[in-house]
């Protein structure tokens, strides 16, 4: 049988009308929401929380970003396989064993002692909830009607934008309030009720594992291979001074060698893994492309804010964590009301001017001073937050327009793997950036704190002066703590103004994705991706 079958997709009931759809495929579907928030929510949970559980586990701040990346690993990995392994063990039951697992691993985490075994459970946990993001948005197009379409993509959009944005902000609060430990039990309760309405309310199909003899196995493994050390590659780089490190060089020759045999493998065999042919279609590759850059501006922004907040004011998790809500709280009115606005409004053109705002919201950061904490942030992110609500819907609409339902659940698991990957560069670009460009500033600046110019040895004074009267005894001390804080105000300054720089290239990138859109073709009235093709 051809891996391209879908007859262990979910179709549509056959009571249920041909304009809409049955109350149980909404219920249905609602709980697979819950899971895509959930696995969505747990990839940004851990950032605002990280020197906490570093702190916890017993590991230095260089390492503890692993915490966050092996998670994501594990479900860049896992998307491309959704398609092909509900096909084998069907729709639905892995739907429930992976939801299962992912609730296990999750709590699994609370319990690690070490660096490697958080990696190995949050690896773990990535994996198996990795699969509830595509399997979420595969739903939408097989059992809702093309016209009832638009609203169950304006709830995945939910779980796209809203779950990344809220993250740090509950991981934050339970970890101030409650312990870090905690943030890894939130999955317990939301995945029973997700479990236990799909149990009651999905198709049985029955399994297919004759698939096994037929699956691209040297694609699954070049695949794995390839994506984990280019994850690796991304996230050791800057720390290692990239290739000046062998290890980054070995892991890079092994990403560009094992990448470049799975494109080349998944062109030529029969039944690929990943339908990479699919980007051939103008929409749907130049909305993949659009999707990268969307992904590095949602995972980049939500990175760069809790680092800039963290490193630069010193907030809290708990202070990061509501400075974000900013950006997600807006989402829950707005997207609501998107599929409205595509009734009377091109989706192109609505997606494109989404990606505008989200666009500006990052140039209005760009002019940071020394001064600029949470109460500046509001403002840019509230137009960030619109900027998001009317980006995914459209965006998904067109992209998926000329896809046909067969053809579904592989588009949307190479859709939802680039845009992950696109959150996975973002984010190490970012912080290569970051780090540039405040060596950067830190120089232009220093070249001016000269002990030659007089304003210099008058501020090293003042602050001699002040370090004796707040209990420096010593003079030649209070001397040398004058000159580290004026050394660490220097380093302060020069670092607001790398991130000002860095946030002009996330408006940059997104504004790329912008264009990216609007070279899409104009849909026909009514198409979508169970509809155009």
């Amino acid at each position: 049988m051809s891996l391209r079958s879908s007859s262990t997709l979910p179709t549509q009931s056959a009571s249920q009308s041909p304009d809409r759809a049955a109350p149980i495929v909404w219920v249905s579907l609602v709980a697979a929401m819950i899971g895509a928030f959930m696995a969505i929510l747990n990839i940004q949970i851990t950032n605002a929380s990280l020197l906490n559980i570093e702190g916890g586990i017993g590991t230095g701040v260089d390492n503890g970003s692993w915490i966050s990346t092996s998670y994501l690993i594990g479900e860049i990995v896992v998307i491309p396989l959704t398609d092909y392994l509900s096909r084998v063990f069907s729709f639905r039951k892995i739907m429930l064993v992976h939801a299962t697992l992912f609730a296990v691993f999750s709590v699994a985490c609370a319990f690690t002692h070490d660096l490697p075994s958080m990696i190995a459970m949050r690896g773990l946990q990535g994996f198996f909830g990795g699969v509830l993001i595509p399997m979420a948005f595969t739903l939408v197009f097989t059992k809702l009607p093309k016209g009832q379409q638009p609203i169950g993509l304006a709830m995945f959009s939910l779980a796209v934008t809203f779950a990344p944005a809220i993250g740090p902000t509950i991981g934050g609060y339970l970890t101030e309030n409650y312990g870090w430990q905690t943030i890894f039990f939130v999955n317990v309760i939301p995945t029973t009720v997700m479990v236990t309405t799909l149990f009651f309310t999905l198709e049985r199909h029955p399994m297919q594992l004759g698939l096994l003899r037929e699956g691209d196995w040297f694609g699954i493994a070049t695949m794995a291979i390839g994506l984990s050390a280019l994850q690796a590659v991304l996230e050791e780089g800057n720390k290692d001074d990239w290739f000046g490190s062998p290890f980054i060089v070995k892991l890079a020759v092994t990403a560009t060698i094992s990448l470049s045999l799975f494109i080349v493998n998944e062109l030529i065999v029969e039944k690929p893994l990943l339908r990479l042919r699919l980007l051939t279609s103008r929409n749907f590759g130049l909305g993949t492309i659009a999707a990268v850059f969307l992904g590095f501006g949602l995972f980049g922004s939500i990175y760069l804010l809790p680092a800039y907040l963290g490193q630069v004011q010193h907030y809290n998790a708990e202070q990061i964590g509501n400075v974000l809500a900013w950006t997600g709280l807006p989402q829950l009115i707005l997207i609501p009301l998107v599929p409205k606005l595509m009734q009377r409004i091109d989706a192109r053109y609505l997606a494109a001017f989404g990606l505008l705002l989200f666009a500006y919201s990052s140039f209005m950061n760009t002019a940071m001073s020394l001064d600029y904490s949470g109460d500046q942030f509001w403002i840019p992110n509230i137009v960030r937050a619109i900027g998001q609500a009317l980006t995914l819907v459209p965006l998904s609409n067109v992209s998926l327009g000329s896809i046909g339902p067969q053809d579904a659940a592989a588009a949307s698991g190479i859709s939802n793997m680039m845009r992950n990957l696109g959150g996975a560069v973002g984010t190490a670009v970012l912080a290569t950036i970051v780090t540039k460009r405040e060596q950067f500033h830190s120089n232009i600046i220093g070249q001016w704190v000269d002990l030659g110019r007089g304003e210099v040895r008058n501020r090293i004074a003042d602050l001699t002066s002040y370090f004796l009267s707040h209990g420096v005894t010593d003079q030649a001390a209070a001397q040398h703590q004058a000159i580290v804080a004026l050394g660490n105000t220097v380093k302060r300054q020069a670092l607001v103004l790398g991130y000002g720089d860095t946030f002009m290239v996330l408006g940059v990138v997104l504004l790329l994705s912008a264009v990216a859109i609007l070279l899409t073709r104009k849909l026909k009235a009514g198409a979508t991706a169970s509809g155009a093709h």
